[in-house]
């Protein structure tokens, strides 16, 4: 493994175990800000940042302007659209568990696009079956679990949609424009997407003391430099360096991560069954990142 892929992996795990704490910190500001707020505010944040970073642009090209809008939509929109939504209805730890089906939804949107089943090898289904049932002990892991039909099937669609992400962003990227300018891009389309949810939605106009509070502006802080600016660019970083589907498995340590801060700030549960499904869905990670050869579709996706 040359050293760009050990970076591209890197990469891929410090992405996921920062957002596996973002869904901690939503969590915390859906009580003061309705989601399409956060998610305005953190992207604003994120594209100042990276406007700072490189101010140079990509120049419009018709052809290839569809993918940054698809990009937008998917992974900007709609996928941050459902979860601060989903937030709303369930809790933290579902979310963050839920979500970590998003490498399946890739893996076969990779498999019908590049028309090769090969991206389903034995230690991708084998991995995927290990973390599904350290994600189900997760999901049991506290007498006070309960189903939430509504906000669980959004996290379903929301991880299908990150599907839809990850693998626009890995054609964006065989273009070879700067990573920096591509995530801003991909932030700017998502704005505008955003932009009705946000003339729709009920939003709170009397109560500014929200503002005041730095609490809320460390998380809002939190979620649009690091987990927007920074985690953003280094997991297209990923996708481009070593593929869409093996970036993707990284999300599998995002639960582990979500509900050891979950129990920490939020107060949610975690008992030896909650351990050992955190234990079991990081061993899936493992699994699926074992590979026995190279293929060229691999390498694609």
């Amino acid at each position: 493994m040359n050293n760009s892929k050990v970076i591209g992996h890197a990469a891929a795990l410090f992405t996921t175990s920062v957002w596996g704490i973002t869904y901690v910190s939503t969590k915390y500001l859906v009580g003061s800000f309705s989601p399409v707020e956060i998610l305005m505010i953190r992207f604003c944040i994120a594209v100042s940042l990276l406007k700072l970073f490189v101010p140079q642009g990509i120049r419009f090209e018709l052809s290839k302007e569809p993918f940054f809008a698809l990009a937008g939509f998917s992974g900007i929109c709609m996928y941050f659209v459902l979860e601060n939504t989903a937030l709303t209805i369930t809790s933290a730890s579902n979310v963050g568990i839920i979500v970590a089906t998003a490498p399946l939804f890739t893996g076969i949107l990779a498999a019908v696009v590049f028309k090769d089943r090969q991206v389903f090898s034995w230690q991708f289904i084998l991995g995927f079956m290990v973390s599904i049932t350290g994600i189900v002990m997760l999901s049991l892991k506290g007498s006070d679990f309960s189903i939430h039909p509504e906000g669980d099937l959004l996290v379903i669609c929301a991880g299908i949609f990150w599907a839809v992400y990850s693998l626009t962003i890995k054609k964006i990227c065989s273009w070879n424009f700067n990573n920096i300018a591509v995530t801003r891009r991909a932030f700017l389309w998502g704005m505008l997407f955003i932009t009705p949810f946000m003339i729709c939605s009920d939003l709170n106009t009397e109560d500014l003391s929200r503002y005041t509070d730095w609490k809320m502006w460390m998380n809002l802080l939190f979620l649009g430099a690091v987990a927007s600016a920074v985690c953003f660019a280094s997991w297209n970083f990923a996708v481009k360096t070593i593929g869409a589907v093996k970036t993707s498995v990284y999300i599998y340590s995002g639960p582990a991560v979500t509900v050891i801060f979950a129990y920490f700030f939020l107060g949610e549960q975690l008992n030896i069954t909650g351990i050992c499904g955190c234990i079991l869905a990081t061993a899936g990670l493992v699994i699926s990142s074992l590979r026995t050869g190279n293929t060229k579709t691999e390498e694609q996706v």
